[in-house]
């Protein structure tokens, strides 16, 4: 809820945020990018390449080897409220949560110096949308209060990024565009993030020890496209030749060694593929197909002794702009069964409502769940692979830990164009062609994609745009061809609704270059970055050995991390104005200023840079936890229906299932806000063994789901379903006796006190 001291701005700015939210929770938002399985273990039909950098990959370290650095990770729960919360992703206000499919985890990555240990970095993989300024704000805070074992840890040197999972919980981002479809900010949904990413941090601080990391490089053809060609073929005609596709490949992988004993303990890969494999109309929670592929290949090296029983796999975002998982292409599902334009993704008479993307199991009517399965598990396969091509074939990394963090104002920067000119970035705004949406998530009305000039949409969307902010002409010009729908970085009622102040990092571990980017960098747009910063540092370096003979440096792209800045196009996508260039907040420079900045910065990630020499610090974003709005009312109060207690069974099991089935049971619940159950479950599968039940499913697997429904306001009564889809993922499961266990936790009418309950179902068979 807000707070009294933000009475005035309330009054101020009410009329304006009552017709936006009545706007937008009536006909809803287009998936803004931001806001925007069926199938065992096996091997893919078609084997990845392991590709080594450079003309060849040596060897990876022997145990008898000096240990190069200071290794450790760690995973943590950081699942939000599952019911009752608006997803992240889409944007759509009808898009609650109903349940949960999966659940989420921060993991965390610190690599240190072993001669220098004050010299590290810490890099998080969290199942959310994106990094954020509040949020990072937060862990940061959180560090300095866990004393000084963790004042190491600082705004220079924690990266903080986010897998673009479409599939999580909202209402924790730090601005208020994101919060308008989610209702506000909700402290529960912010803080189970925030704690989350804290343990997973204390976890891996607490298992560092010497070890060693090498790094390698395969292709995985079948998990992505190009949702936006028609904009890739803007770029220049010699410089698409130069790349066999027009969506980057490639996944790159850093797998961590513990010296003492040789064991792997983690892995960290980097593979572009939004995170929109569930759709639009799923309402449970899960990591989408990145969680998929961590989860499996979590699962893998548990079981088959290949790696730490704690082993920690951690499949980071690239320059996924322009990437989908729907790999099948996009489609018109109105009947036709034609490809969508080329040109603007219409179907029919111009509309784009009904253009689709097309996952590889987009024919099972499970809200993308069995496509969302199937990409995950081709990332998995992918990643297997290359994880044991690594025993003989890839980089050990040898150097300086080193990393930068600085912030910059990006709404008015002066820089050098390529061509030698000056020019400048604008204030944040979003073009028409933004609420236009994309093939993984069209938006509604007569928006469409690529809308250059004067757009053609109805003029209302004018009056709309004027009630909110009239851009001035200077700002229109600035942005240009781009038709300003959205003029967010210059509303500041009730606060800033983007960011302007924007977070500029890189990290170094030895010969490896990390960008972490706030934005979604397209294809083309994360190439250039990533050519620039390793043409740039190897013309920097200032000894012949600076990165260790690997010249060029390996340079991979995070994110979007720190902050939320929506999107990175070239400028000549830009100009074509499809989402990805709508979205491209700060104009049509926007890749330009990151390149300049990144690259006058690299001197700071030199060997010998004394550990006290930093960029300045810039200008201070705002923190907006303590006076964002909340429209989540809390829980009052949870009753069980007349005759009935807490944990009943209303409908039973079957006595028997087979592989394929649906093993279902009801309870009497209760609202899942009241405890999220962090490191626990809601829900279990148990098997009876050696004369005792032992639990093989819970929250953390893909097959197992819970799925909540209120059943009256009033009464406070709602039902907990929980299903396990018998043999989707078959680790465990043989013939046996089985049964379902639900955990719930229900709010006392008039004291509040929460406590808890149990279900069970009855006893079933699999045969």
């Amino acid at each position: 809820m807000a707070r009294s001291h933000i009475a005035a701005a309330l009054a101020v700015s009410f009329l304006g945020l009552l017709v936006t939210f009545h706007l937008i929770s009536h006909f809803g938002l287009p998936d803004l990018g931001f806001f925007h399985f069926t199938d065992n273990l096996k091997e893919a039909t078609t084997a990845p390449d392991q590709i080594p950098f450079g003309p060849a990959a040596p060897q990876s370290p022997a145990l008898n080897d000096e240990p190069a650095y200071l290794l450790g990770v760690g995973k943590a729960d950081i699942t939000g409220p599952v019911v009752e919360i608006n997803l992240m992703g889409y944007a759509d206000p009808n898009q609650v949560g109903s349940g949960l499919r999966q659940r989420l985890y921060s993991r965390a990555f610190i690599v240190g110096e072993v001669e220098n240990p004050e010299r590290r970095s810490v890099y998080l993989v969290l199942d959310t949308q994106s990094g954020d300024t509040a949020v990072r704000h937060g862990i940061l805070e959180g560090l300095k209060e866990l004393g000084s074992d963790y004042s190491i840890y600082g705004k220079g040197n924690v990266a903080v990024t986010g897998t673009h999972s479409h599939s999580g919980p909202g209402a924790w981002l730090n601005y208020l565009l994101p919060q308008i479809t989610s209702k506000g900010f909700d402290q529960q949904s912010y803080r189970a993030i925030v704690d989350g990413a804290l343990l997973s941090i204390k976890r891996a601080h607490k298992s560092l020890a010497p070890g060693y990391l090498s790094v390698a490089e395969t292709q995985i053809h079948d998990a992505n496209i190009n949702r936006s060609p028609f904009a890739y073929l803007a770029n220049p005609e010699k410089e698409r030749a130069e790349y066999p596709y027009d969506v980057d490949k490639t996944m790159t992988m850093l797998k961590f060694q513990n010296a003492e004993d040789g064991e792997n303990i983690g892995v960290l890969t980097w593979f572009p593929v939004h995170g929109t494999s569930m759709l639009g109309n799923n309402t449970l929670i899960s990591g989408d197909n990145k969680g998929v592929a961590a989860m499996l290949f979590e699962k893998d090296i548990g079981s088959s002794g290949e790696g730490h029983k704690d082993f920690v796999a951690g499949f980071s975002q690239a320059n996924v702009g322009d990437s989908s998982p729907n790999v099948l292409g996009a489609y018109c599902e109105d009947g036709s069964g034609e490809k969508c334009n080329f040109e603007d993704s219409t179907c029919g008479a111009g509309k784009n409502k009904m253009c689709h993307g097309r996952g590889p199991m987009f024919r099972q009517k499970d809200q993308g769940a069995s496509s969302c399965f199937e990409i995950g598990r081709r990332q998995y396969v992918g990643a297997k692979a290359l994880y044991l091509a690594m025993i003989t074939n890839s980089i050990p990394l040898k150097g300086p830990v080193r990393s930068f963090h600085t912030y910059r104002d990006f709404s008015s920067m002066i820089i050098q164009h390529p061509n030698g000119s000056l020019v400048t970035t604008c204030p944040a705004a979003l073009g028409y062609s933004f609420a236009a949406g994309t093939t993984d998530g069209p938006g509604a009305f007569d928006f469409k994609q690529n809308n250059t000039g004067s757009p053609n949409a109805n003029p209302v969307w004018s009056l709309v745009r004027n009630f909110l902010r009239e851009p001035s002409e200077t700002q229109k010009a600035c942005h240009a061809p781009k038709p300003i729908l959205l003029d967010v970085g210059e509303i500041e009622r009730p606060y800033l609704w983007t960011p302007n102040i924007v977070d500029i990092q890189l990290l170094r571990i030895g010969q490896l270059l990390i960008i972490v980017s706030p934005g979604e960098a397209t294809t083309m747009a994360g190439r250039r970055w990533k050519e620039s910063i390793a043409r740039s540092a190897s013309a920097l370096s200032r000894s012949p050995d600076e990165y260790h003979n690997t010249k060029p440096p390996i340079v991979v792209l995070g994110g979007p991390a720190n902050s939320y800045t929506h999107y990175i196009a070239t400028e000549e996508e830009y100009n074509i104005q499809r989402y990805e260039g709508a979205s491209t907040l700060y104009g049509p420079h926007t890749l330009n200023a990151y390149i300049n900045i990144t690259t006058s910065l690299l001197p700071f990630l030199h060997a010998d840079t004394p550990s006290n020499k930093h960029p300045p610090p810039g200008p201070t974003p705002p923190i907006n936890t303590n006076i964002s709005y909340n429209f989540n009312f809390a829980v009052r109060y949870d009753r069980a229906p007349f005759f009935k207690k807490f944990g009943q069974v209303l409908m039973d099991v079957l006595p028997a299932y087979r592989r394929g089935d649906t093993a279902r049971a009801t309870f009497v619940g209760a609202n899942p806000r009241n405890n999220l159950r962090l490191e626990r479950t809601y829900v279990a599968v148990e098997h009876f063994r050696h004369g005792e039940w032992k639990r093989v499913r819970d929250d953390g697997d893909w097959d197992l789901v819970m799925r909540w429904r209120r059943t009256s306001t009033i009464l406070g009564t709602s039902e907990v379903e929980v299903s396990w889809e018998v043999g989707v993922d078959d680790d465990g499961v043989g013939r046996g006796l089985y049964r379902l266990r639900y955990y719930g936790d229900r709010k006392v009418f008039g004291s509040g006190v929460v406590k808890g309950f149990e279900g069970v179902s009855g006893v079933f068979r699999i045969e």
